[in-house]
């Protein structure tokens, strides 16, 4: 079976687990001659991987990429782009006390029923390890529509919320701080709460926020291709993600259509803009901006009732390098995975225009 595999003419597949040799995947569709910018993909890297400040797991990982081919004097053939990122810093040692026990909230215990075996190390295929290649790619795809703008940013950490209209954001301040937050005065808050969730051994959960703007209008299919409907897929299967919405979301069912409708300009702008830059699953030109929520992570370093593989509920206290909240480095990865949806209905629309 597939479902290592995102995009139609873009598409990624993406291999590797947590512990193994390597991680990696294979580009295809992507057009030729691009000119790459090496130090932008190995910077999205940098945002994402683990090590990078004392909130997140402590994990040592450099994340080098090695391009293996389609890409000949710094441009893109157009042939596959296949690439390697090595693992250099497993210690598989720390999960052998859950080698045969099964994580709550966690995808141990389902893939062992699904597959018969699974990989304990790290979670194998279902960690957030695997989400290093989802963000070379994603920058591969930010080159291929590079007047589209997308930024995403943490915009609540449990109960703390930023309540800002994204429209009063100065996005340059968001790489300013670890939470990648861009209100200093509520990162600070955020930070602190991670930090004691940290200290009681715990995990916290939050909300990113994504905008992307300069979308130009066309982009995305009818009926099942919706651009809403695989920005949503591409969101919901990121690690950990438990919802998406966009637009009004949620709050629009709580509105009558005299409020909800968004008025034209003559321009054919809209003076709101609560369809979230997308109409009949079709972008308008308006900015796009969504919400994804991100559950707490499932291993808690507190001791813990869990379920082995005789059928015994047991105690166990996890152990290991874990994120206290993966909110921080799972911004890059928000981004990549808008960056895919968008590249590939860009490269659908240009056959059209055709």
């Amino acid at each position: 079976m597939s479902g290592n595999t995102i995009g139609k003419l873009f598409k990624l597949t993406t291999f590797g687990e947590s512990h193994g040799e390597a991680l990696g995947g294979i580009i295809v569709g992507c057009p030729s001659g691009i000119k790459l910018d090496f130090d932008a993909i190995n910077l999205e890297m940098s945002r994402r991987k683990p090590g990078q400040s004392s909130i997140v797991t402590q994990r040592k990982e450099e994340d080098n990429i090695q391009f293996m081919s389609g890409i000949f004097e710094g441009k893109t053939t157009g042939t596959s782009i296949g690439f390697l990122i090595q693992n250099t810093d497993q210690k598989s040692q720390d999960y052998s006390d859950i080698k045969n026990t099964y994580r709550p909230s966690h995808a141990d215990y389902v893939y062992e029923k699904k597959y018969g075996i699974r990989d304990y190390r790290g979670g194998g295929r279902s960690s957030a390890r695997e989400t290093a290649s989802r963000v070379v790619a994603g920058a591969i795809a930010k080159q291929i529509i590079p007047s589209i703008k997308i930024n995403a940013f943490v915009s609540s950490i449990g109960d703390i919320y930023l309540n800002k209209p994204y429209q009063n954001l100065d996005f340059s301040k968001i790489e300013s701080n670890v939470v990648r937050c861009p209100d200093s005065e509520t990162a600070a808050k955020m930070e602190q709460l991670i930090r004691e969730t940290k200290k009681d051994g715990d995990t916290v959960g939050g909300t990113i926020t994504c905008v992307i703007q300069n979308v130009p209008i066309g982009l995305g299919e009818p009926v099942f291709d919706k651009l809403h409907a695989d920005l949503g897929k591409a969101m919901l299967s990121i690690n950990a993600v438990k919802g998406f919405e966009y637009g009004s979301g949620f709050c629009g069912a709580q509105m009558k259509g005299s409020e909800h409708n968004d008025l034209y300009n003559p321009d054919g702008t809209t003076k709101t803009n609560l369809s979230g830059g997308i109409q009949g699953g079709i972008s308008n030109g308006m900015d796009i901006y969504f919400r994804v929520a991100f559950k707490p992570v499932a291993t808690l370093i507190q001791k813990q009732e869990v379920l082995d593989n005789q059928g015994n509920i047991v105690e166990l206290q996890g152990k290991g390098r874990h994120d206290p909240c993966v909110l921080p480095r799972a911004v890059p990865i928000v981004e990549a995975m808008a960056a895919l949806v968008l590249a590939d209905f860009y490269l659908i629309n240009k056959i059209y225009q055709k």
